[in-house]
């Protein structure tokens, strides 16, 4: 008896099952990690820092976040494993101590033209049930309040058992109700396409009658409108008559035979609206965008008047509200509706549906309606949205990876999410951050800082420890950890004025305001206060002003800096003019590319039911180029030896000497002045890091021609020295005298300001005002505003 009771009061402290209390990782070479080893402790909040490219992506998701979804992955049966993406294992010797992990990244939310914040959210399901149940009149089941599904009758025979085998036919009629709105078929707008911007009337098809990219007469598309038989192709489109240009514009899709092979004939404007229109506009490829805003007028549906609901779902209601009402409400005030009804039957329903209400308010974005079109959320409010699903979650022992969950918030905000980070950490949870602000780096219980440098340049763990340690090391993460930006002794005097009168795009009550030129102007304000709106809404479409935003570079494996910025363009011409050949053979895309692994430098395998497996091409070893082309140099150097050069190197190269090329040496001048110095100009796109893309985007928007730059969160990624580089680019452009207006929430920006401009006082109908005018002194000196307060103690205003 008495060894039993000793075995038990032991037995805690002997179970092998609570040793494992790390997650080891050994020998990480994942794109720039040099063997790096590190122990992170479980249940704790971990963040990784280190500058720009240093890293922490590759550390964090790129090899711990990987190798746990790719053995959950491979528990799936081979069938279901065929419809996942295949992933590789990371390049690493040891991973031991893995937990489940879910990434919360800051991918935007889908770009589906129908995907609302209610509907990523399961709050527009929640609703629909409770209308179906609660709303009078009442229409039907949840269906009937939802905008993607559609009202469908039919009708038909039926057989209906009539016993001892017999049988009877019997004419029956079917009719299912749907939320959808007729007319706009569920999209809450309308589109009117000029048919003048579709084709030019006085030409015939045969002559190049079309102006709609990517319809010519050269490939399918040609061959379908010989073949079809609907009218003639030599004739001006001005000479069809009534029959032939309905069937060219209208014409449903037909099936056809053109020359023996089976096809499907569909007139321009279905086409139009299934491969264009069907699409959000803004993740359209740039010249297709532009047909689209030329061609294509968008207007509010007159039926439904934008909410997308048929009128029998807007009929029902509950309270006096329909679910189109609710779903416009601002979700914090929706909350309290919600907590007005009080109904035993739906009682479980309503408590889901408040706790995950309530959820948007305490993440901050309790300023959203839940009828706001997704692809319209910021990265910060996307990746916030996408948190609300495991506030709730009853899940523990799970790894949540964040990248940056601070982004565009204000600093009133952090503290909010810095709470959010600590309670998931407390339900017994693995939390893993990588982070660049000093609020969130503070509340870390373990940080892993990479570096010393970007790119080539880092890839080493510089420090690992816990954040007073860091404090005293001798890395960049720690000297710059407790740097504060002293406001400006003078600061410039505006040579103008940009006019804004009542603006009221989203929130905004009627805002007048002077936004000053020829300085650096910042405007600032809480998440969801109007900034945005402000500036997109009034200022981007002016003439002369170039809008550098936070859409994320869409590139493949095959983009990589030179190509993106357009410095691969001079750089092949220099190479065919030294050489006297075409400048498409300096391309691994085009004429170029080793025919063996067509220019990707590696070779796919595909395993079937196992991973793909990716293999360094041993035709070019890698170098994406034929032999032959490779003989060809410029300066001594063969265009693999240009390409695989950082692009420090390769604006020295271009400077002068028998390379010299002007164009190519201004494109690296931008990308060096951004703080890129370190990236290679072949490196693929998909290998750079958020921050390194944000300042790729800023170098090669910079070229274009405008008066007025506006930046929006330009500082996102950014390590804390990363910011000081990129306020010296900002007064070097208002030097030269251009007009430059940021969008941030970053106190050093702020701080660094000529003028700023607060909009507030809070979010969503709080907010919408313009609350200060002035230059930072005067916002610390008044602090009447959460940014002034935040600001003062920032700088360390004691007065």
């Amino acid at each position: 008896m008495s060894i039993a009771t000793r075995t038990d009061s032991q037995s805690p402290a002997l179970n092998v099952a609570d040793s494992h209390d790390l997650i080891r990782v050994h020998g990480a070479r994942e794109n720039n990690l040099k063997d790096v080893t590190v122990e992170i402790p479980k249940r704790r909040l971990t963040v990784f820092t280190g500058v720009s490219g240093s890293g922490k992506s590759s550390l964090v998701f790129a090899t711990i976040a990987a190798e746990s979804q790719r053995m959950i992955n491979e528990t799936y049966s081979s069938f279901v494993q065929g419809f996942m993406p295949t992933l590789s294992r990371p390049e690493v010797d040891l991973l031991e101590g893995l937990t489940t992990a879910i990434i919360v990244d800051q991918e935007r939310m889908g770009a589906n033209p129908r995907s609302t914040v209610g509907t990523a959210t399961d709050a527009n399901a929640m609703l629909r049930i409770l209308f179906s149940r609660l709303g009078q009149p009442h229409i039907g089941s949840p269906n009937a309040y939802s905008f993607n599904v559609p009202s469908v009758t039919a009708s038909g025979a039926i057989t209906v058992e009539r016993g001892a085998g017999k049988t009877k036919t019997e004419k029956a009629t079917f009719h299912r109700l749907g939320g959808m709105c007729p007319r706009c078929e569920g999209m809450g707008s309308v589109n009117d396409i000029d048919l003048t911007q579709l084709y030019d009337d006085s030409k015939s098809l045969n002559e190049g009658a079309l102006t709609i990219p990517g319809y010519s007469m050269d490939g399918w598309y040609g061959r379908i409108f010989r073949g079809c038989g609907f009218f003639d192709p030599d004739k001006p489109i001005r000479k069809y008559n009534k029959r032939e240009l309905h069937d060219l514009l209208y014409k449903e899709p037909t099936k056809i035979k053109v020359e023996g092979i089976n096809l499907t004939y569909a007139g321009l404007i279905p086409q139009i609206q299934k491969s264009f229109l069907s699409k959000d506009v803004d993740a359209l490829q740039p010249h297709i965008r532009a047909f689209v805003e030329r061609a294509v007028t968008f207007t509010t549906c007159p039926e439904c008047d934008g909410t997308r609901l048929s009128k029998e779902a807007r009929s029902s209601k509950i309270k006096g509200k329909s679910i189109a009402d609710v779903c416009a409400m601002q979700i914090s005030d929706l909350a309290d509706w919600v907590r007005g009804l009080d109904e035993p039957s739906v009682a479980p329903l309503l408590t889901g549906l408040q706790h995950l209400l309530d959820s948007f308010a305490e993440i901050g974005l309790g300023y959203l309606s839940l009828d706001r079109p997704a692809g319209t959320l910021s990265g910060g409010e996307a990746q916030r949205t996408k948190m609300i699903r495991h506030l709730g979650s009853s899940l523990t022992d799970v790894t949540y990876v964040f990248d940056e969950p601070t982004i565009g918030l204000h600093p009133h905000d952090i503290e909010r999410m810095n709470n959010l980070l600590l309670r998931l950490r407390d339900k017994g949870n693995t939390v893993l951050v990588v982070e660049h602000k000093p609020e969130t780096i503070a509340i870390a219980d373990h940080v892993v800082d990479l570096g010393p440098g970007a790119g080539t340049a880092g890839g080493t763990v510089c420090f690992e420890g816990t954040v007073e340690g860091l404090r005293g090391s001798d890395t960049t993460t720690g000297r710059h950890l407790d740097d504060r930006a002293a406001l400006k002794k003078s600061v410039r005097s505006s040579s103008g004025a940009l006019e804004v009168r009542g603006a009221s795009t989203h929130n905004l009550q009627g805002v007048n305001v002077d936004i000053p030129l020829g300085v650096l102007c910042v405007v600032t304000g809480v998440a969801g206060s109007g900034k945005s709106s402000l500036i997109h809404g009034s200022v981007a479409d002016r003439d002369g002003v170039v809008v550098i935003d936070q859409g994320a570079i869409r590139g493949s494996r095959r983009s990589n800096p030179a190509t993106y910025t357009g410095l691969l363009d001079p750089i092949r011409k220099a190479f065919a003019k030294a050489n006297g050949v075409k400048p498409a053979l300096f391309s691994s895309n085009s004429e170029g590319a080793c025919p063996t692994c067509n220019g990707a430098g590696v070779i796919y395998t595909d395993l079937g039911v196992m991973a793909t497996v990716e293999s360094t091409c041993e035709e070019c070893e890698g170098k994406r180029f034929q032999a032959s082309v490779l003989e060809y140099t410029l300066g001594g150097r063969n265009i693999a030896e240009v390409l695989a050069m950082s692009v420090t190197e390769a604006e020295e190269f271009f400077k002068g000497g028998e390379a010299r090329t002007p164009a190519a040496h201004k494109i690296l001048d931008r990308l060096v002045d951004v703080g890129l110095g370190y990236l290679t100009l072949g490196q693929p796109l998909t290998t750079l890091s958020g921050g390194e893309r944000q300042r790729l985007k800023l170098a090669t928007q910079m070229a274009e021609k405008g008066d007025v730059y506006v930046l929006d969160e330009p500082t996102t990624g950014l390590h804390l020295a990363d910011v000081e580089q990129l306020l010296g680019l900002l007064d070097r452009l208002v030097d030269s005298g251009k007009s430059v207006i940021v969008i941030e929430h970053h106190q050093a920006v702020m701080a660094h300001a000529d003028w700023i401009i607060d909009l507030g006082p809070g979010a969503g109908h709080d907010g919408g005002r313009v609350v200060f005018e002035g230059t930072p002194a005067d916002l610390v000196a008044a602090r009447s505003t959460l940014t002034g307060e935040h600001l003062a103690a920032y700088v360390g205003a004691s007065d």
